[in-house]
């Protein structure tokens, strides 16, 4: 934590106060794990921590923006998404292997930020644009590298040019993050997770490169 975290009246926090903020946004990311978003109340997130609602509004001014301090945290966090698609090769067996490790990284996050991410896309279903742009910077993290990839593969003759990389690689982001939110999902309808993502890997790679991944 550094010296720069501030108060809503724009006073630098001390030590414990920084503390004491952190324990605050670290309860309501509990209480958002098992409780509906809209459910979570400023007195029980501050009784969870051991404080005061007082407290509570030392540092956020209500639930919500609470919630956007966490997902901007949160989003920082994706922006290391683009690893996993940056300068890999996606031809031959590195292709499948690339195609794998972005779908694992991929529904890792998802799973680990899955609290949160619910009430990211309720925020920007509802037109929030504060949650919309959080949203859009972690699909943009492999949205924008895959589309660099496909590029490379056009220029070097491997995918045929008439193919919109932009429209191709949105398309993979969206059903990638659809399918992530949805993994709880896919056991009703008997689809285990060791046999999701093999499947989700081969339809990244045919996106890709229009060719099934290399055995």
């Amino acid at each position: 934590m550094t010296g720069q975290v501030r108060t809503v009246d724009g006073r630098v926090a001390g030590r414990r106060g920084q503390a004491t903020r952190q324990k605050l946004l670290d309860c309501l990311s509990e209480m958002l794990s098992s409780s509906p978003y809209r459910d979570v109340k400023v007195i029980d997130v501050a009784r969870r921590a051991g404080t005061s609602p007082a407290t509570f509004y030392q540092y956020f001014p209500d639930v919500e923006g609470a919630v956007l301090e966490i997902a901007e945290t949160m989003a920082k966090e994706g922006a290391g998404l683009t690893e996993l698609v940056a300068g890999r090769s996606w031809v031959g067996k590195a292709g499948r292997q690339t195609a794998e490790d972005l779908v694992e990284g991929f529904l890792t996050f998802w799973r680990k930020n899955d609290a949160i991410l619910r009430v990211v896309d309720l925020g920007a279903a509802e037109g929030d644009k504060r949650f919309y742009k959080i949203r859009m910077k972690i699909l943009n993290s492999v949205n924008n590298s895959l589309a660099d990839a496909i590029k490379d593969l056009q220029s070097r003759g491997k995918v045929d040019k008439e193919i919109n990389a932009a429209a191709v690689a949105g398309s993979l982001v969206a059903m990638l993050a659809s399918v992530a939110g949805h993994q709880k999902g896919f056991q009703s309808w008997g689809v285990k997770q060791a046999e999701l993502k093999p499947s989700l890997a081969l339809l990244v790679h045919l996106g890709v490169t229009g060719k099934k991944p290399a055995k």
